[in-house]
């Protein structure tokens, strides 16, 4: 073959073979010859083409229209032009092309037009948004553990990416954290509307697609066939004499008024269980879905399935937790001799906030505030044990910073022993505390705290002061080294103990609110829980992230009715003085029963003061619910029961003194020890 023929069949080819389009254009842009052949123009009259522009085809749009005057003036050429639209050709099907484009010269450099080359890579384009589509979803599906926000998540991400409309309901039970058993559902399906989009075209929205509307899937349609094996569903093209839909004119009804005619139904399900449905539709605008459009479908519900699984343990356990602290904190508050107590609490999230009254040795109380960081229920039981132990540690008497220090101890033994969850918003187990002890008979107050906020002290002159407290280190952070303050409290003061919710110790400008609660009439000696429940109110912040704790303390004295005591010298003669002063005091009483015992009590108590110590003892009793009778020297030595054998001379003392009282005990002071006891009253 000559090189003519050969260059004749080689022209021949190039129009008629290649699977890419392959146009002459004239210098005004009018088709001279092209490839009948290639994807996108196929079946198109050669007639109908030549002598016509790309534009008079409905082929190309302004931008493309640029792009080849821009290669006939400068003969520059342009390789990979992206073209998207819909072709007039095809009926105005979608296209994504793919055009390059270089200006047509003959041998002498006279120009003669431009030749394009277009490459359908619809699919390939396609296939690329589909997978930068499940990109998205896993980048934004499940942001947070909430079921109304996962849904709403997958509505936004496949809105406009896959489909005209996005409806999302989940199961009820799912709300409440919780779920059917795994396997497909059989009967009717009741779900609520969790998440729904739609794009700006679609302007009629029936009212079953209201968020938080309930609807119930009968038998027989798409949506419960995919509900009964947990399969999707696709409907290529929604048809008013569809059966399910003949048999469901309301739901038919909105169908037609959101203007879909074509349907995609993915049932949420993960390991199993069954959490909902995702419902995908898609307008006049748009093509019927296909098959790979239900794959990205069930794909992106499959992200959304486990992201709403997990937000559905999130509210079982955060409800199993804000049970738990229901529990685990004071239902109410037992009344006490030293003091008037009130208390509001606000549980916002299951954290760690906890409060307690604590009753002491020699009708003192003790008023604790504390909270461990974070929430949930490994928070919450961890409260729980710090809050057992703090009371096992009151019971004995401890100084206040030195049960702070055995509490700051637990608490890191707590921390290694059971290390907050690694799905938990803390990394490490720590808390806050406040430890007050209030004495009615001395009227002050001893306290000590572990970087919890200062208490507020209201006097009874109407002045409001918080109380300068050193702020020690957080429980389970740091060295464990507190400091107790003693502050002398008038009768009818009002302490008042809160978190850091409420009022941290440089929120000065809130004292205010204390000022106005306190003055309102009748002022401090009114109701102490309204004065409680008005405080916090004006307190609490208008969007609270925690939960609100206020306790308040209205502090009582004991007067000669009810307390006295008297200072004994440190000789032997002491105990005989010490049994007839109880004997007045008990006559004046009317507890004339309880006079030998405690005569004996006394006397004991006052012997071993006498013994063991080098200075003066005091004798206090103290009429409260029992009979208090406590005797106080300068001796650290800790007394011991000792059981005596029938033929040694002592060690019985304090062996009587524990057959004959309910209760008995020690507590160090700042100059020595206390020994008490407690006694039933007739």
């Amino acid at each position: 073959m000559d090189s003519a023929g050969f260059d004749a069949v080689l022209l021949q080819a190039l129009f008629t073979q290649p699977p890419i389009g392959l146009h002459v254009l004239d210098p005004e842009l009018r088709i001279v010859r092209f490839n009948s052949a290639a994807r996108g123009v196929q079946g198109l009259d050669i007639s109908e083409a030549v002598g016509r522009t790309w534009r008079e085809l409905g082929f190309a749009a302004d931008d493309v229209e640029s792009m080849l005057r821009t290669v006939l003036e400068t003969g520059e050429a342009v390789t990979d032009f992206r073209y998207r639209g819909r072709l007039a050709v095809l009926g105005g099907v979608e296209k994504v092309l793919l055009i390059s484009a270089f200006r047509l010269q003959d041998a002498e450099g006279r120009t003669l037009g431009v030749v394009g080359t277009v490459v359908d890579i619809t699919e390939r384009d396609r296939a690329e948004q589909r997978l930068q589509l499940l990109y998205r979803a896993g980048e934004r599906i499940g942001s947070s553990l909430d079921v109304f926000r996962t849904a709403q998540e997958l509505a936004d991400v496949a809105v406009d990416e896959l489909a005209d409309v996005v409806s999302v309901g989940v199961l009820d039970s799912v709300l409440h954290g919780e779920a059917p058993g795994p396997g497909p559902l059989v009967d009717p399906v009741t779900v609520r509307q969790a998440g729904f989009r739609a794009v700006e075209a679609i302007t009629a929205i029936p009212t079953m697609f209201q968020i938080g509307g309930v609807r119930v899937i009968p038998r027989g349609n798409p949506y419960a066939q995919a509900l009964s094996d947990l399969r999707p569903r696709l409907v290529r093209q929604l048809k008013a004499d569809d059966p399910w839909l003949v048999r469901n004119p309301e739901y038919a009804e909105n169908v037609r008024e959101a203007g879909v005619h074509s349907l995609i139904a993915v049932p949420l399900a993960t390991r199993g269980v069954v959490l909902g449905m995702a419902n995908f539709y898609r307008g006049p605008e748009s093509p019927p879905f296909d098959d790979a459009d239900l794959g990205v479908a069930t794909d992106v519900v499959a992200r959304a399935a486990v992201g709403i699984d997990n937000a559905r343990h999130y509210t079982r356990e955060r409800t199993i937790a804000r049970l738990a602290q229901r529990v685990l904190v004071p239902g109410g508050l037992p009344s006490y001799i030293a003091a008037e107590t009130a208390y509001t609490f606000l549980p916002v999230t299951s954290s760690g906030v906890w409060y307690d009254v604590i009753p002491l040795s020699g009708a003192r109380i003790a008023l604790v505030a504390g909270d461990v960081s974070g929430h949930g229920l490994h928070t919450v039981t961890t409260m729980g044990r710090l809050r057992t132990a703090i009371r096992a540690l009151a019971a004995m008497d401890l100084q206040a910073h030195e049960l702070l220090e055995h509490l700051h101890d637990l608490t890191e033994q707590l921390g290694r022993e059971h290390p907050p969850p690694e799905n938990s918003d803390q990394t490490e187990l720590t808390a806050t505390c406040l430890f007050v002890i209030y004495d009615p008979v001395t009227r002050t107050c001893t306290l000590s705290r572990a970087g919890h906020p200062a208490p507020v002290l209201a006097l009874p002159d109407g002045s409001i002061q918080v109380i300068d407290v050193p702020a020690g280190p957080n429980l389970g952070r740091g060295v464990a080294s507190y400091q107790s303050t003693n502050v002398a409290v008038p009768e009818g003061s009002i302490l008042t103990l809160h978190n850091a919710e409420l009022l941290q110790d440089t929120d000065q400008d809130k004292l205010p609110a204390f000022q106005h609660a306190f003055s309102t009439p009748p002022g401090l000696t009114g109701s102490l829980q309204d004065m409680c429940d008005a405080l916090l109110a004006s307190l609490l912040p208008d969007n609270p992230t925690d939960d609100a704790l206020l306790l308040l303390a209205r502090t009582r004295s004991l007067g000669p009715d009810q307390a006295v005591s008297r200072t004994l010298p440190n000789e032997p003669e002491s105990a005989a003085m010490a049994r007839r002063l109880v004997a007045g005091w008990l006559t004046d009483w009317d507890l004339d029963d309880l006079t030998f015992s405690t005569e004996l009590i006394a006397s004991e108590l006052v012997t071993n003061a006498v013994r063991y110590s080098t200075g003066p003892a005091e004798l206090r009793l103290i009429y409260d619910r029992t009979l208090i009778c406590e005797v106080s020297d300068n001796s650290y030595a800790a007394p011991h029961l000792r059981h005596a054998e029938d033929d040694d001379e002592g060690g019985r003392g304090l062996y009587l003194v524990a057959q004959l009282t309910q209760h008995w005990g020690a507590r160090h002071t700042g100059r020595g020890k206390t020994i008490w006891t407690e006694q039933a009253l007739p």
